[in-house]
């Protein structure tokens, strides 16, 4: 098995032993040709000198005589003893045409060597540039990226993708825990400061030990438990280790849910929503966790996009699998924000902003999610205003 698939692997035209072997055989079929071509030439010339030394009668006999050696030998011998050099014509190591052809073979050497090295100067040059990054990334710069060398193999142009895709995301993370340590405490902190204070306050008699004031204590609590709850999911799904319930259902069904279940928020903001093309597909994903991405959108618009009074909710098959769209005709976020907009506890303090609520995770939740299920989230802005996100969920997240 490991034999075939070396071999599939040789095979491929993008596989890097293709590249390096192909190149290396054109590079030893050159050189022989080269060499062959040479030698022919070294024979042609030394018997046109050879044929020089004879008087022309004699060069036209030789000539005929070549012709038909058969027809007479011994005269043949006789004219070739007399203007040839007779070691040319011994099989040992004596004879000069081994010579030629050793120095043939010497100046070929440094030849084929300096080609070798230039054939493989992008390969060369890729893996310093890698190795480069590598080590860079390794003292904690994880904003390097490798610049691709042009003429390199399809492997080697994967992995450079493949590395500036690791450093991007480590990238990510970097900026992630650095950004989000300080409000961690600061989400934390301010409901447990809250509940201390209220709990402090019924301690010295400030305030009456009565069911409201425990409530109160209690909502504090419960915002405390579901950010960690938040927290603990997001890093389980980065870690591949949220459990998934996998069954086939009718997304249709699962939008309509989710929709009655914000319907008194959305009467109230005045939103009447759409809903397109979703009928007639099945998923075979984990149906809680998709209706949970889709509370989160909804949220979101009726957080931060009231003003545009849009929702619309598209859904339709494509060739990679599932799309899922949620678009609103509110503020939209700036080009620059985008990629942030997956990070936990971002927001844009325009328009995102911190007295709309929340606690930053929601989409970092919905984008955990999605790439449990092998999928992704991305997030972008509507040509007209507003803003559009889209669940991608693979063939296998799809019935």
């Amino acid at each position: 098995m490991k034999l075939l698939a070396a071999m599939r692997l040789w095979r491929h035209p993008g596989s890097l032993w293709w590249w390096f072997g192909l190149r290396m055989s054109a590079l030893a079929v050159g050189t022989v040709l080269v060499i062959a071509v040479g030698m022919w030439a070294y024979f042609d010339i030394t018997d046109a000198l050879a044929l020089r030394q004879a008087p022309e009668e004699t060069r036209q006999e030789i000539k005929q005589l070549r012709e038909d050696p058969r027809g007479n030998e011994t005269r043949l011998w006789t004219l070739l003893e007399r203007y040839y050099n007779i070691k040319r014509l011994s099989p040992g190591l004596t004879n000069p045409d081994w010579l030629m052809l050793a120095v043939m073979v010497i100046i070929s050497i440094p030849i084929v060597i300096l080609l070798g090295m230039w054939i493989s100067r992008p390969l060369s040059r890729q893996f310093v540039l890698i190795a480069e990054a590598a080590r860079r990334v390794s003292e904690g710069h994880f904003g390097n990226r490798v610049s691709a060398v042009v003429a390199t193999p399809g492997e080697l142009a994967d992995l450079v993708r493949n590395f500036n895709d690791m450093t991007m995301r480590l990238q990510q993370y970097e900026r992630e825990v650095r950004d989000s340590s300080a409000m961690l405490a600061h989400e934390l902190r301010t409901p447990l400061n809250a509940a201390m204070g209220r709990i402090q306050g019924m301690m010295d008699e400030v305030f009456p030990m009565e069911q409201d004031q425990l409530g109160a204590v209690l909502r504090q609590l419960v915002q405390i438990n579901r950010l960690v709850g938040d927290l603990h999911l997001v890093s389980l799904a980065r870690a591949g280790q949220l459990p998934l319930e996998l069954d086939s259902f009718p997304l249709d069904e699962v939008i309509v849910e989710r929709l009655e279940w914000a319907a008194a928020d959305l009467a109230q903001a005045g939103i009447r929503p759409v809903v397109s093309n979703a009928t007639r597909i099945w998923l075979y994903a984990d149906r809680d966790r998709i209706g949970q991405v889709l509370t989160i959108l909804i949220d979101n618009v009726l957080r931060y996009a009231v003003r545009g009074k849009v929702l619309e909710i598209d859904a339709y098959s494509a060739s990679s699998g599932t799309v899922i769209t949620v678009a609103d005709r509110g503020p939209g976020v700036a080009e620059a924000y985008l990629p942030n907009m997956q990070d936990r506890f971002w927001r844009a303090e325009t328009s995102r902003a911190r007295h709309s609520g929340g606690s930053g995770l929601g989409l970092a939740i919905a984008a955990a999610v999605c790439r449990a299920h092998g999928g992704e989230l991305e997030c972008g802005n509507r040509s007209q205003g507003g803003l559009i996100v889209s669940v991608h969920l693979p063939d296998r997240a799809s019935g």
